[in-house]
């Protein structure tokens, strides 16, 4: 069997032109099956565009030929033509008992494949900086990285997870000099304060009292250097303010549903690069200047020359990325290393990855830059710790109370245990639909209020479809006998919802293949409205049919699988009520 109905009536349309007309058609691709502008033109149509050149032929014409040469196409009722389309009328009972049965047999496995199979995919993402809490940026960072290694799981890769953390330099020392200065001995316990905002409080401190104490930079330096010679005082307190760090990061990767397999810390990444730049210059591929540095030529890559390590052997930012990169490919065969991150490091990974192939790294072709814009907020909308970026912890606060909001007026009744429960899950899911549905290469303007909404393209919106079909199987449970009469299926909005089901899977695959979770998000969309309409139009529960009640029981049970396993993907917990 074919994985997917619609991919059969597909293949056996290739199959048929290929037979008639004795040719080949090698860009499957560009055969789609698309919705009709209108809903009495069919169910399914078929541009036959592609097939004009290769035929030689008017689209039109090879449309009216196809129809009237008597093709049979699986799950097929009636065709017609409107211009060049080839407009399919599906059998409802046919199709929709198939792709039931489908969803019923995949389970929480539905809309997964095995494209991936054998091949294993590196994705990192995060890499905060251990000098201050996760801010906006971050939770970007993060819900992307998180969405992009859920689906290429799904898709059947072995996906890596990695975390890079900055967890040494000058600004992490800014931070150390003015805990050691002004810190009393406070700990994140003493000041009931979550670790990394600890830290991040003597990191603004250290930006107030340089304007007046200027003298403060050079001694934040000499402490890197003291840190950088293994002076054992200075690595005690960078230890310990690091893990009081790490100890509030976990608790912010916890709220957010992130994991990693791996974590890599630049403080070691870093030695490891200057090693990979001495043994570049060893073999002849990069050379030291009239400075005495080490730099790598890269005219051929039409850009200047770039420094790979100081004269006096300190290393630079491209350093460190040098090490972790060479790390991440020892003793892996990786289809492909991906870094999420921001925009405006496009220059420094096309240099990292130029630099990489000159000195001899045949993999540095399979490193690829996932890129994602800025995340901007109404004025006004938003309150800062710092007054001027918007940290991960208390956007998470703002969109929980914004969202119990509406879940009150919305569920009176609800005790406040799990009132609290569905507020954290609709605030989160709220925040990571709003993000993964733009396209990652575009800014985002984050509206809190439109985000929480329950109408139009929102994570509550799509929780709220999630937990009506829930409601009708819970109320159902025993109202169902088990023996759906699918024949008795079939009006628009039943059909609707099973193309829709049917098509999760090659969303998914699109997905996986252009890194973009904003493919998900638009299907869920389109999902959500369609199990409304459906719900709005016609009733699974009332009505006198007992085949009919259990029928639609079973595309309903099919849509809320289908649903729920795109939730999750997307690091949205589906509800069971709201």
């Amino acid at each position: 069997m074919i994985e997917n109905p619609l991919l059969e009536i597909k293949r056996s349309f290739i199959e048929f032109v290929e037979k008639t007309y004795d040719v080949r058609i090698e860009d499957t691709y560009a055969i789609k099956l698309e919705s009709p502008p209108k809903p009495d033109m069919g169910d399914i149509g078929v541009g036959c565009f592609p097939l004009s050149k290769l035929l030689r032929k008017s689209p039109v014409q090879i449309a009216s030929d196809i129809a009237s040469s008597g093709i049979s196409l699986p799950y097929t009722a009636s065709m017609q033509t409107e211009g060049p389309y080839l407009n399919i009328t599906l059998d409802p009972a046919a199709f929709i008992k198939d792709i039931c049965l489908r969803v019923e047999a995949k389970g929480d496995g539905y809309g997964s494949s095995s494209i991936g199979e054998g091949k294993q995919i590196m994705v990192e993402y995060s890499a905060p900086n251990t000098n201050k809490p996760q801010h906006l940026g971050h939770v970007r960072n993060n819900v992307l990285g998180m969405a992009v290694s859920n689906i290429l799981e799904a898709a059947g890769y072995n996906v890596l997870r990695v975390n890079l953390v900055n967890d040494r330099g000058i600004h992490i020392c800014k931070s150390m000099l003015a805990y050691e200065r002004w810190g009393n001995d406070k700990t994140p316990e003493s000041e009931n304060i979550k670790g990394d905002h600890f830290v991040g409080d003597y990191y603004v401190l250290f930006e107030q009292k340089s304007k007046k104490y200027p003298e403060l930079s050079k001694e934040a330096y000499e402490m890197l250097q003291s840190w950088e010679n293994g002076d054992k005082d200075v690595l005690d307190l960078w230890k310990k303010m690091n893990n009081w760090v790490f100890d509030g990061f976990e608790k912010t990767y916890e709220r957010l549903g992130c994991k990693f397999d791996e974590l890599y810390l630049e403080s070691d990444t870093y030695k490891l690069g200057k090693q990979v730049a001495l043994d570049a210059l060893e073999k002849g591929h990069v050379r030291k200047n009239e400075k005495g540095e080490i730099v790598v030529d890269l005219e051929e890559f039409d850009m200047d020359e770039k420094v790979l390590l100081r004269k006096d052997g300190t290393s630079i930012y491209i350093t460190q990325d040098l090490g972790t990169t060479v790390r991440k490919f020892e003793g892996r065969d990786l289809e492909r290393s991906i870094w999420v991150v921001a925009s405006e490091q496009n220059l420094h990974f096309k240099i990292l990855f130029h630099v990489l192939k000159k000195i001899g790294y045949d993999w540095a072709d399979r490193c690829y830059h996932l890129n994602y814009g800025m995340v901007y907020l109404p004025e006004g909308k938003m309150k800062s710790r710092e007054g001027k970026v918007i940290d991960a912890d208390n956007l998470m606060d703002q969109l929980h109370d914004l969202a119990m909001k509406e879940v009150e007026e919305r569920s009176r009744d609800i005790e406040q245990e799990e009132l609290e429960m569905i507020s954290e899950s609709v605030g989160l899911g709220a925040l990571k639909y709003y993000i993964l549905k733009v396209n990652p290469q575009k800014d985002i303007n984050f509206n809190p209020e439109e985000s929480v909404s329950f109408d139009g393209a929102t994570g509550p919106y799509a929780q709220y479809s999630y937990a009506r079909l829930s409601s009708i199987l819970r109320r159902g449970r025993d109202i169902f006998k088990g023996n759906p009469e699918f024949e008795k299926l079939g009006n628009k909005e039943e059909v609707k919802l099973a193309l829709l089901i049917s098509q999760y899977p090659l969303i998914i695959k699109e997905a996986a293949f252009g890194y973009n979770p904003a493919r998900i998000t638009s299907w869920i969309f389109e999902m959500s409205k369609a199990i409304n309409k459906f719900h709005h139009d016609h009733s699974v529960l009332k009505n006198d049919d007992p085949g009919l009640t259990d029928a639609r029981g079973e595309l309903v049970k099919a849509a809320r699988q289908a649903l729920g396993n795109s939730l999750i993907l997307l690091g949205i917990i589906p509800l069971q009520r709201m």
